[in-house]
């Protein structure tokens, strides 16, 4: 049976909404990533092109990932697949890049994310862009009937009280992950990430080369003053600055037969120990991180502190550190560089940024083993481990 290894993964920079990428199409956006793999894999011949993104509509609509294969230079012959799994879809589409792999169906597979939050705007593709997202009461009331769905940032509270996460640990996780992502970035850590040519604001351009939102001080009283997303003032503990940033970005990640690239003369980078999705509370919905990180570790056979390195995605600080209760012994090793607090987070993108993140961490400290967790809308998770080779 062939094994499905890790070959290459790269992203451009998250840029913030309506920020540096602003006037970068999504689909062009893809494209110019694609064509930049194929410089560095000429040798991969690829079979298919698996893109999670999560607003379908407008510039991402009609299947985004065929479009992008058009656009680049694939080839007409290189079919293209869209899927959503809401903040998990690139992760889902490397773990199908790599099912596909792992049965025989293909010998290579890019597989990534893409998302354009500042041209197509979150919630888009369920309010038509008729107007501004209020709720979900779109949605089939039968199914509302059953679980009263509710927006995260509602979610992301009732897990800081679960947990007793107060608002100033909440915020001193945010600024702890300003701080790591300043100095990673500083240090130019990111091998993972391409720089990209976009437009400050007043139209020049100009070349982005980090992750724009990353600060490099935070000021704690600034912090503490900001007013709760959803909640009244004294009442909520989520706050924009203790959540991650809405944001612009792509990423790719090669998965190949692992005899195969050998012969093709390509370096397998890691191969994957486990590939998780699971459900949870749809109310709750932002926990299944937990559940999650103890199904890939039963499958794996290893332990939490056979890790290395951990990536959680902070959509919420309140999530990172409610995991960390249930793993304690895995909190320090947890997003080393920072997180989606200081990044950003463009939804369909991040899964598929964070494992080339993680792969290139792995790379940098000699670690072995990794574990890339994502939180995910209506109750549900991803996790994922692999091994460096």
């Amino acid at each position: 049976m062939p094994e499905a290894v890790l070959i290459d993964a790269i992203r451009s920079p998250f840029g913030r909404r309506l920020g540096t990428l602003r006037n970068i199409r999504p689909d062009a956006l893809l494209a110019a990533l694609v064509d930049r793999m194929l410089q560095r894999q000429p040798a991969a011949r690829i079979d298919d092109l698996i893109v999670g993104c999560v607003s379908q509509a407008g510039e991402q609509g009609a299947n985004i990932a065929r479009q992008a294969a058009l656009l680049s230079g694939l080839g007409e012959h290189v079919p293209g697949v869209t899927l959503n799994r809401m903040c998990g879809s690139s992760q889902q589409a490397v773990h199908f890049a790599a099912q596909a792999v792992a049965a025989g169906d293909a010998h290579y597979i890019l597989a990534g994310g893409v998302e354009s939050m500042s041209r197509v705007p979150m919630f888009t593709d369920l309010t038509l862009g008729r107007a501004d997202f209020a709720g979900f009461d779109r949605l089939n009331p039968d199914l509302l009937a059953r679980h009263p769905l509710i927006h995260q940032v509602e979610s992301a509270e009732r897990i800081a009280e679960h947990w007793n996460l107060d608002r100033q640990a909440l915020d001193d996780y945010a600024r702890a992950s300003h701080a790591r992502a300043w100095a990673a970035a500083q240090e130019g850590r990111h091998a993972e990430l391409l720089p990209w040519r976009g437009e400050d604001a007043d139209g020049r351009p100009i070349d982005l080369v980090r992750d724009e939102g990353i600060r490099p001080a935070t000021d704690p009283a600034r912090m503490a003053a900001m007013a709760p997303v959803f909640r009244p003032v004294g009442e909520g503990r989520i706050t924009a600055a203790n959540a991650s940033q809405i944001a612009d970005g792509a990423a790719l990640v090669l998965v190949g037969d692992h005899e195969q690239a050998l012969r093709d003369g390509l370096r397998p980078r890691a191969r994957f120990r486990a590939r998780v999705a699971i459900g949870s509370d749809p109310v709750m919905q932002l926990d299944g991180v937990i559940p999650a990180t103890h199904e890939a570790l039963r499958r794996s056979g290893l332990s939490i502190r056979d890790l290395d390195w951990i990536e959680i995605n902070e959509a919420f600080a309140s999530v990172v550190l409610a995991w960390g209760r249930a793993f304690p012994e895995g909190l320090e090793k947890a997003n080393p560089w920072g997180g989606a607090i200081a990044h950003g987070h463009p939804l369909g993108a991040t899964g598929a940024g964070l494992m080339g993140k993680m792969l290139c961490g792995l790379e940098a400290t000699g670690g072995a083993l990794g574990l890339q967790l994502m939180c995910i809308g209506h109750g549900m998770a991803t996790a994922t481990i692999i091994e460096r080779l």
